[in-house]
Order: C-alpha cells, then structure tokens, then sequence
C-alpha cells in the first residue's frame, strides 16, 4: 500500500518544493503556462507581499512513496472576514495528481487549520485572494490560458467534488476577435453611442501617464474600491496592496490601453487592457534568466492578444453607457495594432450588466472557473 503523508512547508528549502511542483506536474501538457518563478515566490513572501500585513497563509505537501504528489495553502483573509462580517477561510495554490487519496489529505488538513482558527467555511481556489488569479477552469482544457488567469487539469474537478465542495459562484471569460470590428453596423452604433455619452456626460478620455505612475495608481484604486464594492467577493484593496500590484504590471502596460475616463478633471471611469505575456512567457518554464530574457523578448514580438483585466466606472456615473467608449476605443487600437482578439476576463456570472454589454459586442463565453465552497 502506499506511503502517503504530509509536510508542512517551515522553511525556505520546502518553500522550494512548493513552489517547484507544478513544473513537474503539468510538464507534458501542452496548454499550461508556467508562471514565473519570482513572481510565485514574491506572491508567498509574507514580508514582502503586504496582503500578509491583514492575512495569514500555511502551506503544505502531500507526498506519496517518498515523492510530490500535492500542494495546497490554507488562508484567513481579515480583511474579507471584516468586510462581509463572516469567518470564511481559503484554499489556493492547489495542485495534485488524480488520486482523491492525495488530494482528500490536503483538503482535510487545510480545513482542519482554518477551523481551529475559528473560521466555519472554506473556499477556492485562490491564490491567495480574490485579486490575484482564482477559480477553477471547469471547461475548454485545450486552450492556453492568459496573463493572469488559471489553468488546471480536468480531473481537478472531480478531486474537489469528492472533497465535498459546492458551487459557490462562476467567473466567465469572454473571448472577442477581430470579427468584430468587420460588423460594420455594430461598430458604427458603438461609435454613435461612444460620442452621445461623451458629449453628454462632458466627459473627458486619456490616456495613463507613465511619467506620473505612482499618482495614476491612487487614482485607479480610488475608481476600483468604488466601482467594484457591489461585488461579490470583493474586498478593499489598500494603497500598499494596491501599489505592489501595479509595480508588477507596470512593465506589461501599453499605456495606449490604458485609459481614464474623467469628469471636470476627476476620475470616475478606468480601463485595463494589457498584452498577452504568457504567450512570451510559455518557453520559459518560469525562467526569466539568465538565458530565458532572450526567448521573451523574441516571443514578445510575436503576441497578437489581449486580455481586458478591468473596465469599470464608480457607482454614481454607472448604467450611463461609458463602458462604450472605452469598449470602442479597445477595439480600435487592437484592431491599429494587429491584435486578432481579446479575452475579457473574469465576469462574475451574476454581473448582467457587463455579460450584456459583452454579448451585445459579439463577445462569447469561452471558458467558465469556479469557485467552490464548504463547511468546515
């Protein structure tokens, strides 16, 4: 019978491991991008992620006959736990082999540790949060996934399901192609609508200024926790938080994509669209250097998609069309730069205003994650 047992990861050479096991799981499958290896590891230092400064995290390894078989993290959120005034704990980091022995083990534990912290639920995957890449891809296995986004094996599933895990909600990705723009009666009402809200609202639209980061950023996390505070797991991003993430993604931005929507010079409306990276990124099974740097910046060239990470206006401005001009303005510029597509990503599949909107542009659902929830 086989050896099977767990390890909880106290140290840097299991943190190792840890982060590690996934490049040998999905070795052979060809539509797993590997993230980054620094970005994983800068992602778990809690003393340098400041979502640890309202947060606690525990990691362990499963092993089966003296080898990797598992992973998972277990994570308490305060700051979700206040917000909402409940005491739900999370699971992220999940990775397994197709043995529910394995992947029960792992579920067991981390539910156990949130438990004795006195939470009463569990829920996933996210790693390590809500603004960080999350749910489970439960369809379309054979697509690659995009910056940001998860990708996992089919029979993942099944191992949550037998864990005794529920649906607790469904997060969509979109996916748009150049066809849109050949529509041609679509894009002229887009545009018509596009020029009546911004003559209406007297709005104003620009660019981000690069020269002017660290002040663009408050501005952004100004719009986000008030646009996005109606929605379901959403949780108030602090200034730190909110700086550490954009000094991540600042060197993906292609300012061209990144727009403000203002009123009598005050923000009210933003827009995120970065570069597909992960298609620069795929040969580099996580290495960036020292030889890793020449692949990316020869596949760099190479990437001809989007993904549409934020797109949202503060609450008072909301419902007034001004997602049309920045759905306008995307569109042109993708279609100026040679992009073939989008994905829009995620969706919360409770949003109707945005799956509206999506659909009205041609937009289809691609791909669905989940996740998933139980009592402890």
């Amino acid at each position: 019978m086989a050896e099977i047992y767990l390890k909880k990861v106290e140290d840097n050479y299991y943190k190792k491991k840890f982060i590690d096991f996934p490049y040998k799981l999905y070795k052979d499958n060809p539509y797993w991008v590997p993230p980054l290896k620094f970005d994983v590891k800068n992602n778990l230092d809690t003393a340098k992620n400041p979502f640890y400064t309202h947060a606690e995290i525990s990691l362990w390894l499963a092993y089966k006959d003296g080898e990797i078989a598992g992973r998972i993290a277990a994570i308490i959120n305060k700051s979700h736990n206040d917000f909402y005034n409940d005491k739900v704990g999370f699971f992220g980091f999940f990775e397994s082999i197709n043995d529910t022995n394995i992947s029960n083990l792992l579920f067991a534990e981390a539910s156990q540790w949130l438990k004795k912290k006195g939470m009463t639920s569990i829920r996933g995957p996210v790693n390590p949060s809500m603004n960080d890449e999350c749910g489970l891809l439960i369809d379309n296995f054979n697509q690659s996934n995009v910056l940001l986004m998860p990708y996992n094996f089919e029979y993942y599933i099944h191992l949550i399901n037998t864990a005794g895990f529920q649906k607790a909600k469904d997060l969509y990705a979109f996916w748009i192609g150049t066809e849109v723009i050949e529509k041609k009666e679509m894009m002229a009402k887009l545009d018509r609508i596009a020029n009546l809200v911004m003559k209406r609202e007297s709005l104003t639209i620009r660019n981000v200024n690069m020269k002017d980061f660290p002040n663009e950023v408050q501005k952004v996390r100004q719009v986000y926790n008030n646009a996005w505070s109606a929605n379901w797991g959403f949780v108030p991003m602090t200034e730190a938080e909110f700086n550490y993430v954009a000094k991540n993604l600042k060197l993906a931005v292609d300012p061209d994509f990144v727009e403000f929507a203002e009123i009598d010079g005050k923000p009210i409306g933003f827009t995120l669209v970065l570069p597909d990276l992960n298609q620069a990124t795929k040969r580099l099974n996580g290495n960036l250097f020292p030889f890793g740097i020449f692949k990316f910046l020869a596949d760099r060239k190479k990437v001809n998609r989007l993904r549409v990470i934020i797109m949202g206006v503060v609450k008072e401005y909301q419902k007034r069309g001004i997602d049309a001009v920045f759905y306008r303005d995307t569109i042109r510029m993708g279609n100026k730069k040679n992009y073939t597509g989008a994905e829009i990503s995620w969706v919360l599949e409770d949003n109707h205003a945005m799956l509206q909107t999506a659909q009205n542009l041609g937009a289809k659902i691609y791909k669905t994650y989940r996740i998933y929830e139980k009592g402890v």
